[in-house]
């Protein structure tokens, strides 16, 4: 096994400059392209003239595909993080997005200008070149926010919470990339010289990473920490209880056999699954609704309803992206994580106000009352500001949260693949939400012959107002668990 604890100097300005290029490195590899792809795709259907029923077809596999890209592999990928490092993902993720995006730009520029229909092996063959971007973009996740959390397992709210906001804003940098390097005058994308440019670019930065993101263990002259001779120096295989090394079979059975992991692997299927439907029907619910209620004002008015999509997604990414720049650093003062001292005694840094389980608590508490206001209060476009700012807020608060209950509760040597399995909730729970609403509007989309205004689209909060009555019962019953864990997880987080 190869281990990715380096040994301390002792100056403490190499160390320092070591933790400014890993952080750097941390930083460098949240900027990855995945959620890019889907616009991607699209600007690359027209050239290569598919039909609608291939493009619909395609959006399909990039929901599908990109999702067995991120959870059923996270256990795994969780896995050979706990056992190498994060250096080891961040090589790996490397050759993932050189391969998948350089795959992808040779499939492009090989199909002719003067294609006349559409190609059953392009198609596949771009799916499959998308998947192994998708798989990339695991690692590379894996290696920033877990790179961070266990350089700084004393601020590992601040450390996940940066890496993971970073990770959501790379679709807005690599925007600003291709729009402003890559577009024609008339707004058209180079689709094969920006993935070429993508493989190059994701390929040197997580190779980099490889040398950079390795455990750091404190200055030997550094009093203030723990010496690289402690045990407790944190790395890959060390656990919060002292001198018990567990078999990795064991740890797994017993977590899989403390009820406490999967009581909080159904907060995170309710919260996570059901944030992630709305942010993926955002604009179907929009549209479903008036601009105002009102006689004059009708569900026609196309043009306002987009700007009012457009304005509830910006408000959604903003809420979402804040959440997670500020509840990671105000966990860390009012929550601290509990540390091992010498003699084996578990305490605190500073001074330990209240539980984490509060901040998950908080996130259930925002999405009943959020789901609750959809139920009775939303009539026409404005009322979903509520929804929009709820949605964001849980849902970056829970993502942020959730490493450090993991590394609290079930230690350090095993936080990867014990967050991969976490992970498997909203894997679950999306689908389980998703199909929920679709088939509750759909159950409402009026007959075309009867109404002629509604084009086969389902109009009024009939729509989506049992979805939203079976979401809030569910998040109910997490606000419930989540006060549950408050109490049997008390002075442990």
């Amino acid at each position: 096994m190869s281990t990715a604890v380096r040994q301390g100097s002792t100056r403490p300005y190499l160390r320092r400059i070591r933790l400014a290029l890993l952080c750097f490195s941390v930083g460098a590899n949240a900027f990855v392209p995945l959620h890019r792809l889907k616009r991607i795709v699209t600007d690359l259907l027209r050239p290569l003239e598919y039909v609608p029923e291939a493009f619909s077809a395609f959006q399909s596999y990039h929901q599908h595909w990109g999702m067995m890209g991120q959870y059923p592999f996270a256990a795994i990928v969780g896995k050979i993080l706990d056992y190498y490092g994060a250096w080891a993902c961040s090589l790996i993720s490397a050759c993932l997005f050189m391969t998948g995006f350089g795959l992808f730009a040779n499939e492009i520029s090989n199909t002719p200008d003067t294609i006349t229909e559409p190609s059953t092996s392009t198609f596949h063959n771009l799916v499959i070149y998308f998947f192994i971007s998708a798989l990339g973009t695991v690692f590379s996740y894996f290696s920033s926010v877990f790179a961070a959390s266990k350089n700084f397992p004393n601020y590992i709210g601040m450390a996940a919470g940066t890496g993971i906001a970073l990770f959501g804003l790379s679709p807005t940098f690599l925007s600003l990339l291709a729009s402003r390097y890559f577009s024609s005058p008339d707004g058209e994308i180079d689709v094969a010289n920006f993935l070429r440019f993508l493989a190059i670019l994701c390929g040197c930065v997580h190779f980099i990473g490889g040398f950079t993101m390795h455990i750091i263990p404190p200055a030997s002259n550094d009093e203030s920490e723990p010496t690289p001779s402690d045990p407790e120096v944190p790395n890959e295989r060390t656990t919060l209880l002292p001198n018990k090394i567990q078999d990795p079979k064991t740890a797994y059975s017993l977590l899989l056999s403390d009820r406490n992991f999967w009581v909080l692997a159904f907060t995170m299927f309710v919260v996570l699954g059901s944030c992630e439907m709305i942010i993926s029907n955002i604009g179907t619910i929009i549209l479903s609704l008036p601009d105002r209620s009102s006689i004059i004002h009708t569900f026609s008015a196309n043009h306002s309803t987009a700007i009012m999509t457009a304005t509830q997604v910006r408000a959604l990414s903003v809420a979402n992206t804040l959440s997670r720049l500020l509840i990671g650093p105000l966990a860390d003062i009012v929550s601290p994580v509990p540390s091992c001292t010498i003699d084996g005694n578990r305490g605190f840094l500073r001074q330990h106000r209240i539980s984490r389980i509060a901040f998950l608590t908080f996130s259930t508490a925002v999405l009943v009352c959020t789901y609750s206001w959809m139920v009775v209060g939303v009539k026409e476009q404005a009322g979903i500001w509520a929804l929009s700012i709820g949605t964001g807020l849980a849902y970056g608060c829970a993502f942020t949260i959730l490493p450090s209950l993991v590394s609290s509760i079930w230690g350090l040597s095993n936080l990867g693949r014990n967050y991969g399995i976490i992970t498997y909730a909203p894997f679950l729970g999306t689908p389980a939400f998703s199909y929920l609403y679709a088939f509750v509007s759909a159950a409402h989309v009026p007959d075309t012959d009867a109404d002629t205004h509604s084009n086969g689209v389902c109009l009024g909060p009939t729509c989506w107002s049992l979805t939203f009555q079976v979401s809030a019962f569910c998040a109910a019953l997490a606000f419930g668990s989540s006060v549950y864990l408050w109490r049997a997880w008390k002075g442990r987080v």
